[in-house]
């Protein structure tokens, strides 16, 4: 990486379903695999809000490639742990059948918290997302970023579509775990904000007011991370295999030095609307890339494969500087073979079981 783009480090967080392997079901492990895996992985695996879920975080990535071997060292070594411990993994932003009534919640403070707050929506709340945060070299520039980037969200989203089924049944959508998550407060596409100030002003409107008591309980689909100088992105559905997970952080790590070249340039991408772009994202979590989005700037509808290869070449001129050439050129890859939703409901077409999606989910777990 040149160190005009040195600012662009990379983290990401995955969410992994836990599955008993005799009834393919989401189950509980009771937090085994987060204990043993403290003792391998030490703070880099947690557990989450339901105990069929299991959180991993990467350490601060220089560049792709090394958050490539850091994805690929957790999900081998919580699979490991898991296969000793009698469980499956999995990573698909839905389970195919499991019903979220029969699952344990984590008896955690903070987890108890949002539980008695947001009640039935947060006990449904059984969904698996994958969180990219791309360093900033200020929080000035991280809202600038964060306010231009938003017109990208819907197009990385369709490609990672992988949650096309909910409690034993077909969805319609590419994405339905964007609408199970619809249901909690402060979530979707966020509003622009002029400055970093307006930004921290919000907030600490929300935190006087005991909306919320501090600015992680604000999970908009892309934020300014309140500890961090990151700009996160948190649209994405978990996806199946650690190449299409690496494929989309480093085309949100393109997006942002793109932005950031053309700033340094006295050059602005156009700003649009939180209405808008919620056109363009309902599209995507809906027809994943097989549908139209709207190019705001021809006003016009146009095929989803299409925006994504022009995504494509705009950032084309930053990818050889970040040394993530191979990893975006997975993204054709993506659009041949289909999405992690594409994959599953083929799998269920062909075989009308969804045990047996559940059994390729598990299948693609370590795939590269």
């Amino acid at each position: 990486m040149t160190s005009f783009y040195k600012h662009f480090t990379l983290g990401i967080e995955e969410e992994y379903m836990v599955v008993d392997p005799q009834t393919r079901e989401l189950k509980s492990h009771e937090q085994k695999i987060v204990t043993e895996g403290h003792k391998i992985l030490k703070d880099k695996v947690k557990a989450e809000m339901h105990q069929a879920v299991v959180e991993v975080g990467t350490d601060i990535c220089h560049n792709i490639d090394e958050a490539r071997r850091d994805i690929t060292t957790l999900r081998t070594v919580i699979s490991k742990i898991a296969d000793d411990l009698g469980f499956w993994m999995g990573a698909s932003g839905t389970h195919p059948f499991s019903d979220w009534e029969s699952q344990l919640i984590t008896d955690h403070v903070r987890y108890n918290q949002i539980v008695a707050e947001l009640q039935e929506a947060a006990r449904s709340n059984l969904i698996f997302g994958l969180h990219v945060h791309v360093g900033m070299e200020d929080r000035k520039m991280a809202v600038h970023i964060a306010n231009t980037a938003r017109y990208f969200l819907p197009h990385v989203y369709a490609l990672s579509t992988n949650s096309p089924f909910w409690e034993g049944r077909q969805t319609g959508y590419k994405s339905f775990r964007t609408k199970v998550f619809d249901k909690f407060p402060r979530t979707g596409i966020p509003d622009y904000f002029e400055s970093i100030e307006a930004y921290d002003n919000y907030v600490n409107l929300l935190i006087k007011t005991n909306c919320i008591d501090n600015a992680k309980k604000i999970w908009w689909d892309l934020r300014v991370h309140p500890f961090f100088n990151t700009v996160e992105f948190r649209i994405c559905d978990v996806p199946m295999t650690i190449n299409e997970t690496i494929a989309i952080a480093a085309l949100f790590q393109a997006i942002c030095a793109k932005l950031y070249k053309l700033r340094s340039q006295n050059l602005n991408f156009m700003v649009y609307s939180r209405a808008l772009v919620n056109e363009n994202k309902w599209r995507a979590g809906r027809y994943g890339i097989d549908g139209n989005l709207i190019d705001f700037g021809k006003e016009a509808e146009v095929n989803t494969r299409v925006l994504i290869y022009e995504l494509l070449d705009f950032v084309s001129d930053v990818v050889d500087d970040l040394g993530s050439r191979d990893a975006i050129n997975y993204v054709h890859k993506i659009i041949e073979q289909g999405t992690g939703a594409d994959r599953q409901l083929a799998v269920f077409n062909q075989r009308k079981s969804y045990e047996d999606v559940v059994d390729y989910i598990h299948s693609q777990y370590l795939v590269q």
